[in-house]
This record gives C-alpha cells, structure tokens and sequence, in this order.
C-alpha cells in the first residue's frame, strides 16, 4: 500500500483527533480517552507505514504537497505536506514507541485520578511531534515545534499539585523558548532572505539549489555567510529542545513528571525534535562547506557543542542516585553525540543513533518506570538493590537496553549507531576534540550504566519497598519486550556490512568498514567502563542506604559536585537570575518614580490648567459677559417702562420736545 503526499496530514490528525475526544471526555470516561489514544496512534502507526513503503518505492525523489493556507496582501501564505525518507523512518519510529509508551501507560497510571487528562495531553504531544516531522514549511513546522513545548509543559507539569513538578515544568517550558527566540528570529531572516518558508517548491524551496547559492554567497556581520548566521539562529532553537549545552538544565529536571511521559520526552518526541531540525535543514547548515573566506562555519558550532554536551552529560551521570535522573543525563549525552554527528557532517548516522536511541532509552525509562511501580514509586538507587530476582523480566529487558546504550558489540544496535558517530568524527580534518569527547563518553556511559544496574538489581534489597516488590503486569513488560526486540533488530540493518539503513536515508552514504583499529579502541573502552563499574558496585554491593558511594570515597568534592549537576542551576540563579532580578527591579523603579512621576506631573499640570481655563472661564468671561448683560437688561426695563402706550403722554414727551429745541434756537440766535 501507497500514500499520497496528499495524505501525510492524516498521521498528526488521528492523534489529534483522540487528544479533542479525551478533552470532553469527563473524568469518569477512562476507557474512552485511553481507548481513542491508543487506537489512533496504532491508526497513526499503519499509516507511517503506508508512507514508509511509498519512500522505499524512490528514495532520491521527495513527494510534496504544497497549498495556500491564507493571503497576505497580494501574497500567498503557503504551506505543505513532505515525504522522504528521514519523514518515513521518524513517523515509523514515533509512532511504533509511542503507541507503546502509551500501553504501557495504562498500567503505570491505573490509578492517577487524572487518567482521562493525561492521555489526551499524550495525543497532543504525539500530534504535535508527527506534524512538525511531515511539514514542508518551517512555518508549520514551527507552529507544531511550539505545540510540542505546549504539550512538554501540561505533561511534565502533570502532577502539579508537586512543587517540584509546577517548577519543573516552568522551566522546561522558559528555557526552551529562550532557543525558540533565536529559532523564530532564523525564520524571520530565512524569509526575508527568499521570499519562503518551503522546503521544496519545484526548485524554489529554501533548501534547493537556487536558494542555497543566493545564501551562501551573501555575507553579514563579521563576514559570515547568510546561510551560516540562519543557521545558527535555528540552531538555537535545537539547543533547547534537545537539550544542548548551555539549555541543558531543563531536561533533568522533566523527571518530575510520570515516567511515560520522561519516555515519550527523552526517546521518541521531544529532545529528538532539535536534531530532527538540523537534520531536516542540513542542506542549509552545510551551504558554507565550500566557502573558505568565511570565519566560522555552522556545522563546526554544531560538532563542538555536540562533542562537550556529549561530554558534560556522561560525566553528570556517573554521580546520580535516581534512577530516572541517571537516564535523563545520559539522554543529554546521547544528543550531544547526534549533534557531534551532525556537526562533522555525517547526518545520516544521527539520524541512526536517535532511531536506535528511541528504541532502548524509551525501553531504559519504562524498565525504570517498572522499577518504580513496583517499589511503590522509590526512585533512589541507594534504597533499592535485589530486585533481579522479582523483576526477571524487567531486569532481562533493561539490562538489553543497558548494552544497547553502552556499546556492547555486536548484537545490540546502540554498538552500531555509536561507531556510526565515532568515524565520522574520526574522518572528520577539522578538529579531534569531537572524537575525543566522545571516546571518553563511550568510557563514562559503560560505567555509569553498569552502576545503574548493579544498584538497582543486584545485591540485597536495601529496604522494605524493594523487599516486597514484585513483577509489573503484562500490559507494563509487554512493551518491554516489544523494546528489546527491537533494540536488537535494528543492529542488522545498520551495520557497515549491510548499511540497508544508512543507504535508504542517503543513497550516496557509504559507511566505511575498514577502520578496525578504531572499532576496536571503542571495545576496549566499553570494557574498561564495564568493568570499573562491576569491580566497584558489582563485586562488592552497597551493604546499605547510607553506606558511602565507592566512587564518591575515591574523589569527594568532585562526585559532590557532580551529584549536585556541577551547580549549574545556581550559577544561572547567582548570573541571570540575579540579572533578570535586577533589571526587573530597575524595570519597576523606572516605573514608578520617572515613568509614573512623568504622568503624575503631567496629571497636575492638566489639573491646573484645567482650574486656570474654569477660573477664566467662569470670572472673566462668563462674569464679563454676565455684568454687560445684566446692564443691558436694567437699560432695557428703564425703557420699557417709558413705553406705557398712552398717546397724551407721547405727545407732552413731544411738545416738552419741541420747547426745548425752540429755547435753544433762540438762544442761539442772540449770540
């Protein structure tokens, strides 16, 4: 079965359309909203699919569907609908984990009395991811970024009754849209640059031949390419969402809320959205490869703030006791790692490490979640330990997950995307910083995740909740073992002998197997991490809660400044907080003592003139005018009471008249 391009909207409408039914659903309809969740991401899932067998029918040619959306002027607003085949294995990949994070759910959140609710903020999430992945228009594809942040910010801050949930939320929320500033402002220049937001247009799309050239060989401040400034401000945008250093910090703290939704976050949806970005807009970020008169160029930020994320994240890691925070920093290195990839140009083996990384961590976080459920909600790693016996199956699937993550050859996928990453960044002639930081990871993961394992299920159980707790329902480990399967079966079809994968993505990729040397150091330090791991928490367990870490007796102040994130939220609270605090304030003093003193003084000020132009008014004017005419009306009584009417009177006033006039005659004529 084929799709039309004309019919990508239907894979982030059928969630879409569950998230509406779970919105009217009332409290009591929990069969309802779950059921429409499920059903139409499984829905969801049968379509992706119907467009993942049309991709494969051509790779090279991407099917699009552009329409008008509304006028501007004489100016169409136009967006569209795209299918290759980066949208074919990201809207398989979203939408196969997800429908399973949401059964999963069902078992998870049984008893929250919020059941309805959260799953209809689980299929605005999941409508909001696929939509912003089958867009042709960073317009649209910007609009269903920000739904996804809408959704993050409901989802993480579902328990909001916690303190720490409302916060958390709040910051995910605040510190992904500082990215989506820099995100908007690219936007913005993009447009102005071309005159449209499409990716493909019949060879007037922003990331076709025409448009690519008037970028990159248009320069800016500092001598920069156009294409590399646009570039940078849309990364930006992906430092947020996927977490990147410095807008690491809210991806940790997103641990507050129920841990299908840190699954959903930190494997299929949200945090793989920013490298989904740079992925989709490569052709852009790398339009300034060629120039050598340009100081920087886009992909190099990329590759350095991938390779110390990567870094940054694995070293938190090692120092963490909740389990779910363990995964979270290991969630922040392993994008720092696709970021790297992207940066020295291998997007296609990103694009591989998120497909697998999907995979295990959304198994990771549900095995934690497991965990979790069945020790009534402990999430300490010091108070667990011996549950390898009671969770056999989730022991089994998580320890799967754990190799995956760790690189353990051959079999496990996660081996495979990681060397992906490793040589390219080893072909890569402008720098081996990249490749250094992520050797050393590969080193810190394999300890930290051994760590994490032999705290939770090995040993004896260090309280009374792992003591008692017992395996997950069905519903809860089926998905897990859906997981592990597929942790496996994505190694075969990715590995440098049969790069079915990597092909299908790019045509013109070709995974270079021969560098064994290399392949072989990154064995040898996944032993190396392993077995530090096994030797310090294996081979002699925690004997209790309180007994002292191993590591932390080797190196106190170091594992105490890790275990506290290396004091990055007070350092942002003492810098920008203390900033913004201050600027608020200023903001506030100018308000009321210029500001409003100004409009106070302008209020007197009317409030006088206005009494001078009454005073005028009533006593000049009006009493001027007042006195004329009451003299008048006097003169004008006097008057009128000589008209009596009488002709005999008339005619004295006439004869006194003539008398007078006669006198003065004669008067007259004796001078």
């Amino acid at each position: 079965m084929r799709l039309s391009a004309q019919f990508l909207w239907l894979i982030p409408a059928l969630p879409l359309l569950a998230a509406g039914i779970g919105a009217f659903t009332p409290r009591g309809g929990r069969a309802l909203a779950a059921g429409a969740a499920i059903t139409a991401m499984a829905l969801a899932f049968l379509v992706a699919c119907a467009a993942f067998v049309t991709a494969l029918h051509d790779p090279t040619v991407p099917l699009v569907d552009n329409f008008t959306w509304f006028d501007v002027g004489t100016s169409p607003l136009r967006l569209g609908w795209l299918l290759n085949p980066l949208t074919a294995v990201m809207c398989v990949m979203v939408t196969f984990v997800g429908l399973l994070i949401f059964i999963f759910s069902l078992g998870y959140l049984h008893a929250d009395p919020n059941f309805a609710r959260f799953f209809c903020f689980l299929s605005l999430f999941a409508a909001a991811m696929l939509g912003l992945l089958v867009a042709n228009s960073l317009l649209l594809l910007f609009i269903c970024w920000e739904l996804v942040g809408l959704a993050s910010y409901l989802l993480i801050g579902f328990w909001f009754h916690k303190p720490a949930a409302a916060a958390a939320a709040k910051k995910a929320f605040i510190t992904t849209r500082i990215g989506d500033l820099g995100l908007l402002l690219g936007i913005l220049w993009l447009y102005d640059a071309t005159g449209s937001l499409l990716f493909f247009d019949g060879g007037n799309g922003v990331l076709e031949a025409k448009a690519l050239a008037s970028l990159s060989t248009q320069t800016t401040v500092g001598g920069l390419a156009v294409s590399t400034a646009i570039g940078l401000l849309i990364f930006c945008g992906a430092i947020g969402k996927s977490g990147q250093f410095p807008l690491h910090v809210w991806l940790p703290d997103a641990m507050e809320g129920p841990t299908p939704v840190s699954a959903l976050i930190h494997a299929a949806t949200m945090v793989a959205a920013g490298v989904f970005l740079i992925a989709r807009v490569f052709p852009l970020m790398a339009a300034d490869q060629g120039l050598t008169t340009v100081p920087l160029h886009a992909l190099t930020v990329v590759a350095f703030i991938g390779a110390l994320t990567a870094l940054l994240g694995a070293v938190i890691a090692i120092a963490q006791n909740d389990i779910k925070r363990v995964l979270a920093f290991s969630t922040v290195s392993q994008l720092g790692y696709m970021m790297l990839a992207l940066g020295v140009g291998s997007w296609v083996a990103a694009i591989f490490h998120l497909l697998t990384h999907a995979c295990f961590k959304a198994l990771l976080f549900l095995g934690a979640g497991s965990v979790i459920h069945a020790a009534h909600h402990e999430q300490d790693i010091r108070n667990l330990g011996g549950l390898r016996g009671p969770l056999r199956l989730t022991f089994a699937t998580f320890a799967i997950g754990t190799m995956a993550l760790a690189g353990v050859p051959f079999v496990f996928s996660g081996f495979w995307s990681k060397e992906g990453i490793l040589h390219a960044a080893h072909a890569w002639h402008v720098s081996m910083l990249p490749l250094a930081a992520g050797l050393i990871a590969v080193v810190l993961t394999a300890f930290y995740m051994t760590r994490l394992v032999a705290e939770t299920f090995l040993g004896h159980a260090r309280s009374p909740v792992a003591a008692a707790a017992h395996e997950s329902p069905r519903r809860m480990t089926t998905p897990l073992m859906i997981l592990a399967g597929g942790t496996i079966a994505l190694s075969f079809i990715g590995t440098p002998y049969w790069p079915w994968l990597q092909r299908f993505l790019d045509p013109t990729a070709h995974p270079d197997p021969s560098d064994l040397q290399l392949m072989i150091l990154s064995i040898v330090l996944v032993a190396l991490g392993s077995g530090t791991g096994w030797a310090l928490y294996a081979r002699h367990p925690r004997p209790r809660p309180t007994a002292a870490d191993p590591l932390a007796r080797l190196a106190p102040p170091i594992i105490t400044a890790l275990a506290a994130r290396l004091h990055f939220d007070e350092f942002y609270h003492a810098t920008f907080g203390q900033f913004s605090r201050g600027f608020a304030r200023f903001a506030d003093g100018l308000d009321r003592f210029i500001w409003d003193g100004a409009i106070r003084f302008l209020a007197r000020l009317s409030e006088f003139a206005g009494s001078v132009n009454r005073d005028v008014d009533e006593n000049a004017l009006n009493g001027g005018f007042d006195a004329a005419s009451e003299n008048l009306r006097a003169s004008g009584k006097t008057y009128a009471q000589a008209q009596t009417g009488q002709v005999q009177g008339y005619l004295r006033f006439v004869a006194v008249g003539f008398v007078l006039l006669a006198l003065a005659a004669l008067l007259g004529g004796f001078r």
